[in-house]
């Protein structure tokens, strides 16, 4: 009795290693291109009490902006039974979703999730699924504004847009309708895949004052391409995000996705503590960061107004 006394301690202290928990995380893009994001969300962690490599695993895996990748990897992940899976970007979240229904899931950032079914309502998601909306859809216009405040000449606007994610058509959907209040004209570039990128600048044979970037992963990874052949072409460019202007582009009116990041590890905090994602509501984002590339707008010979420095929340030089 007293040997099994003894031993008892070790072996609960063994069941319990054995059933440290195991977070899937699956990226929609790279860890060099993404990273700041994962940073964010693992100080949340430390902060809720889960240390990596102490009572956490977690498993990554990168898409590098392939749909088809995102299906292979996140069947990956749930042969590896892990505890909960947390990714981003629409098309990642469906081949996560379409992977398994069993599994919580947790997005750090999706467009307009309720319009591209990723959920059945904002405060019951219902499934398997939950997390953070970019409202992506709603911010097309603001973001229009934002742009033609910048280009006074704005007249011919270039929409570009992955016609193979809902989330993507729905924002230039969205950008379209604005532009037509605001008298603009529209041309749109319709994007399937990286290859189509630089054809699609080809295509600009009208010439055109701007040019918009709708949200989308295939658009994200390619940022380089895009904003070089825009600066080539003379085109100021309003992006998604904050990693597209540090690049080069000229302006993004958005969610701050560091933020966004932060407060999934509230959403994988409530699973792993036995919360199931279906009682968890969508939330929307509180912060938003206006951001401007002042050298790029300098190399378009454009001056910026003092009333939009006096808006922006970081100005690169």
């Amino acid at each position: 009795m007293l040997a099994a006394r003894a031993a008892w301690p070790l072996a609960a202290r063994a069941q319990q290693l054995s059933k440290q928990p195991t977070i899937g995380f699956l990226g929609s893009g790279t860890l060099e291109g993404q990273g700041q994001w994962v940073t964010a969300f693992l100080q949340r962690l430390r902060e809720l009490g889960w240390i990596e490599g102490h009572n956490i695993t977690i498993e990554y895996r990168w898409a590098e902006g392939s749909s088809d990748r995102a299906a292979e990897l996140a069947a990956e992940l749930v042969r590896h039974k892990v505890d909960v899976i947390v990714t981003y970007a629409n098309p990642i979240v469906l081949a996560v979703k379409q992977s398994t229904s069993t599994i919580p899931i947790v997005f750090t950032a999706a467009a307009d999730p309720l319009g591209t079914g990723l959920v059945s309502t904002l405060a019951r998601p219902g499934g398997n699924v939950t997390g953070l909306s970019v409202e992506a859809t709603d911010l097309g216009s603001k973001r229009l504004k934002l742009l033609r405040d910048l280009v006074s000449s704005l007249r011919l606007l270039a929409i570009m847009a992955n016609v193979g994610n809902s989330a993507s058509v729905l924002e230039m959907r969205e950008v379209q309708s604005a532009a037509g209040t605001l008298g603009l004209e529209v041309k749109t570039l319709d994007i399937r895949q990286a290859e189509d990128i630089a054809p699609a600048f080809d295509e600009l044979k009208d010439h055109v004052d701007a040019l918009y970037v709708c949200i989308d992963t295939i658009l994200f990874a390619n940022r380089i391409r895009i904003i070089t052949l825009a600066l080539a072409a003379r085109l100021p460019t309003m992006f998604t995000t904050r990693e597209a202007v540090k690049a080069g582009g000229l302006m993004t009116y958005g969610p701050s996705f560091p933020e966004l990041f932060r407060r999934a590890g509230d959403y994988v905090d409530k699973i792993l503590r036995g919360a199931k994602p279906e009682d968890l509501p969508v939330e929307q984002p509180t912060k938003f960061d206006l951001v401007l590339n002042l050298t790029t707008a300098k190399a378009l010979g454009l001056t910026v107004p003092q009333t939009l420095l006096a808006r922006a929340d970081e100005v690169i030089e």
